[in-house]
């Protein structure tokens, strides 16, 4: 297999794989083998280190560090998150996909002159985030020459889904074949079976255990097998080697091996504090244990590891306190911090103190997780009780933030024992409450954030507030499926909220505004959130902004203001995408793609869907693909709606996400109506609206049902669903509210009065950005005039109905459109979609239609998480399909940004 690696990798192509197994069975071998094996390749190696896990970036650097002379050719985004990441200079906490997208360009770039071989050992010791980064570096490999090997004991979850291959201990034969190889001498023949048992096809305790034996034992002069005392594991037996040799040279040893830098000149600077001097080491290189050269070098990371733990605490504590006063404080005051504390023989406030201000550098690189074990350390290192909580609260914070849950609880038992001021118990159970909302996507989260709004109201109000609209959002995503506590009593809690203080801000009219909706009825809560939206973004920090956006384009919706909608949606995918915050990104983007498809720019929000997938494939985010669902709907694909719905339901149903059961039913009764189905149209309508705490979908949802009802004969139920649809369309009074509130009571008028409203909803439509309710609008106008037995009247309507539609890609409802036509005697004839943009890839039609719309290749690799020289690699095949050679030629090829014809469905 590796040998099949190393020849792909040779010829160009890109390989990722994970070796696997237990201790010793051969993988760093393995590593050593492929690097002789790729002759031709660039080698670049890491390794995790045990000690070294707090550091965050620590193993990211080792792989880069030979490259970052080339970091100016990178993106400027990328650059600045990369030299954030590494310390190299200040800036905000660069996003962890970012600094991803970066290490994917400069691994790229190096591979240009030969193929790049990236070899990780001992994956399962990487810091967590060059772990995350390094994987999902793996899954985006594409046209780069650039391999990415790891070996791990057992492989942490960041590796999933990435090919592996388990190694398996040797079979007795190939056993007794390695232990005669390593043999130097006579063995009596018990002695070797019973070392073949004892190793279990362990290929490096076949070569260790040997080594534990003397002369007189190997030769079976000393009894029965059963006598022989051999070591339970290779590392057993490395540390009984570590027994005959001399005291200073152990002492080095551990020295060297609590240092995960392998910095030499750091390791006698240290020896010198204990007295140790350099004679020590010849005893250790003779042993063939570990050599001191331009770097110090254990022969095995078992050995490494043995010869740390075969030293006694307080020796450990000794060398950790040599390394200490050894380091730079300027230079390296996280190592220095980190290793004081290894020494700390009980609680130490100085120490903890640093490890405190090293948790704010990890913090501001991007390394949550660093950041949460340098204060889960301060938090044991800490006897005032006031600050071990604060500490410990802090800690589990961070790790909420890194998605380490478990560690999290843990930190929040620890701070719970207290004693607990009234500040610290608020925010005990706000952590709490972020936890439930991180790990359950808010099924749970409301009663928990309530609870801890509420704690917060006396010792700090706007936190106060601050969490009360964090619950709105939980419980807006929790919907119908909320667990003790949905969002009418979050609304009604959250109307106790302390007032907020200074200037009223655009979040503080945002909670006002969703409070008094459904405490005081809709009409009150449109002034208070126009407002809202008016503000939005004066005086507001990135961060602040970034954290309300969706919920200010849901208030935008909910008012039926278009414009702020376009405008708030744009804001959120641009800040988004400029500030590297790829984990909001995929939210952001299913927002922008609902505007696109209410604004019947279908093929613009095809490409946004596929952006979205991408980025939630490479963040791991789990949002259901309600973008891809929305556009099936509206294209009318009933098979795909349909799959999708099945998925949705089941996925959200699990997650206790409440509003996936909105949008399905929405979308299935958008579908149904465009079909002309509208008795499941109606089943579907009512599915989306039964629950009242719903805003946006149940709302369009209740469009839906209108229509639906009045064709298949359920006036009642139309007329009802009009009276609440009238009740917010005359508060918003905007001419989307008022146009789709005209063509819903044309639906239920007769004679001029009918067509008065279809009059008024094309009209007042027609000023809008929602042009799919135009469209929808000609054509129930044009159905109502066929009726009316106006043919040539309905002609007008129905041809500017079909026209849009077929346009917009809307399949369903311009086949309504020309079963209309057809039936008032005028030949309606459905546009070809024959193209030679149907042979391109849904990956190779979103790359031509970014770089049409003038986008680099480094722009273009930044949005779909791939390297520059895989955009390139993609373009020239949709150059050749296309029959075209330059990129300026794409604008005659394609087709223009709002008409989908010609591009394959994606």
């Amino acid at each position: 297999m590796l040998d099949q690696l190393a020849d792909a990798l040779s010829i160009g192509e890109s390989r990722a794989l994970v070796l696997h197994g237990e201790p010793g069975v051969g993988k760093s071998a393995l590593l050593d083998y492929l690097a002789g094996r790729a002759f031709e390749c660039r080698v670049v190696r890491a390794v995790g280190v045990q000690q070294e896990m707090e550091l965050a970036y620590a193993g990211l650097h080792q792989v880069c560090v030979s490259m970052l002379d080339n970091m100016d050719r990178l993106p400027v985004p990328q650059r600045d998150a990369l030299r954030t990441a590494f310390g190299m200079s200040g800036g905000p906490a660069p996003d962890r996909f970012l600094v991803g997208l970066a290490v994917l360009g400069l691994l790229s770039d190096a591979a240009d002159d030969r193929p790049l071989l990236c070899l990780i050992d001992d994956e399962q010791w990487l810091d967590r985030v060059s772990a995350q980064i390094l994987s999902f570096v793996a899954r985006r490999l594409a046209a780069e020459p650039v391999a990415l090997i790891f070996a791990a004991r057992t492989p942490t979850g960041d590796l999933e889904g990435l090919p592996e291959l388990a190694l398996q201990p040797l079979s007795d034969a190939d056993a007794r074949d390695l232990l005669n190889d390593v043999l130097a001498e006579r063995v009596d023949a018990r002695v070797k079976n019973q070392i073949i048992a004892e190793a279990r096809g362990n290929p490096l305790a076949l070569v260790e255990l040997p080594r534990a034996l003397t002369s007189h034992q190997m030769a079976g002069g000393f009894g029965l097998p059963g006598a022989i005392q051999l070591p339970r594991s290779a590392e057993e037996s490395i540390q009984r080697q570590f027994e005959v040799l001399p005291s200073p040279t152990r002492r080095l040893l551990v020295l060297a091996a609590a240092d995960p830098t392998g910095d030499p000149a750091l390791v006698w600077r240290a020896a010198s504090h204990l007295g140790i001097g350099a004679d020590a080491a010849v005893s250790a290189q003779e042993a063939g244990i570990c050599e001191f050269a331009s770097r110090v070098r254990f022969r095995h990371p078992l050995v490494r590891s043995a010869a740390y733990q075969s030293a006694s605490l307080e020796r450990r504590r000794q060398a950790h306190r040599a390394l200490a006063e050894a380091t730079d404080d300027q230079l390296d005051p996280d190592r220095m911090a980190w290793h004081r504390a290894h020494a700390a023989q009980g609680p130490d406030e100085d120490v903890a103190a640093e490890l405190e201000r090293s948790a704010g550098r990890a913090q501001a690189r991007g390394g949550l997780a660093a950041a949460a074990a340098f204060l889960e350390r301060a938090t044991m290192l800490t006897s005032a009780a006031d600050k071990r909580v604060d500490r410990a609260l802090a800690a589990a914070w961070m790790k909420v933030q890194a998605g380490e849950g478990n560690g999290a609880a843990d930190l929040l038992s620890t701070a719970e024992v207290g004693p607990l001021d009234d500040a610290q118990r608020a925010r005990v159970e706000l952590v709490r409450a972020q936890l439930a909302f991180v790990t359950s996507r808010g099924s749970d989260a409301p009663p928990l954030l309530l609870k801890a709004a509420r704690r917060l109201k006396p010792v700090d109000p706007g936190l106060s507030r601050e969490t009360y609209l964090e619950a709105f959002s939980a419980a807006l995503f929790a919907g119908r499926l909320a667990v003790g506590a949905d969002v009418l009593e979050v609304a009604n809690a959250a109307a106790t909220a302390p007032p907020s203080v200074g200037a009223t801000r655009a979040p503080d009219l945002l909670l006002d505004g969703l409070a008094a909706h459904y405490n005081q009825g809709y009409p009150n809560c449109v002034p208070v959130l126009r407002g809202a939206l008016e503000s939005f973004g004066t005086g507001m920090t990135t961060e602040t902004e970034l954290r309300w956006l969706w919920l200010a384009s849901i208030a935008a919706i909910h008012i039926w203001d278009d414009q702020r909608w376009d405008a708030l949606s744009a804001r959120h995918v641009q800040l988004a995408r400029a500030n590297g915050a790829l984990s909001e990104l995929p939210l952001a983007l299913s927002s922008r793609v609902f505007l696109l498809l209410f604004s019947g720019d279908l093929a613009a929000g095809a490409a946004l869907v596929e952006e979205s997938e991408v980025a939630i494939d490479a963040t791991g985010n789990n949002l259901a693909p309600y973008g891809r669902l929305g556009l099936a709907a509206m294209r009318g694909s009933d098979a795909e709606v349909s799959a999708l719905t099945a998925t949705t339901v089941r996925d959200v149903t699990v997650r206790g996400e409440g509003i996936g059961v909105t949008v399905a039913g929405w979308a299935n009764a958008l579908l149904n109506n465009g079909h002309g189905d509208y008795a499941k149209a109606v089943t579907a309508a009512q599915r989306a609206t039964e629950y009242s705490g719903d805003i946006t979908s149940s709302t369009w949802a209740t469009v839906e049902l209108i229509e639906g009802s009045v064709r298949a004969g359920m006036m009642e139920t139309a007329v009802d669903a009009l009276g609440r649809l009238t009740e917010m369309t005359s508060a918003s009074d905007s001419d989307w509210a008022r146009g789709v509130a005209a063509r819903s009571h044309a639906l239920l008028s007769q004679g001029e009065a009918a067509e008065h409203f279809y009059g008024e909803a094309v009209d007042r439509l027609d000023r809008t950005s929602v042009r799919t309710e135009l469209a929808r609008a000609h054509l129930l106008y044009g159905e109502w005039l066929r009726r009316q037995h106006r043919r040539i009247d309905a002609r007008v309507q129905l041809n500017s109905a079909c026209t849009m539609f077929e346009a917009m890609g809307m399949d369903a409802f311009a086949q309504r459109a020309r079963r209309e036509l057809q039936a008032t005697g005028q030949t309606a004839r459905k546009r070809s979609l024959a193209s030679p943009t149907t042979e391109l890839t849904a990956q190779e039609a979103q790359i031509a239609r970014l770089a049409r719309d003038g986008l680099s290749n480094p722009e273009i690799g930044a949005r779909l998480f791939i390297s520059a020289r895989t955009v390139q690699y993609h373009l020239s095949k949709v150059f050749t399909k296309l029959g075209i050679n330059s990129r300026s030629r794409l604008d005659g090829a394609l087709p223009s940004a709002s008409d989908p014809q010609g591009l394959p469905a994606v």
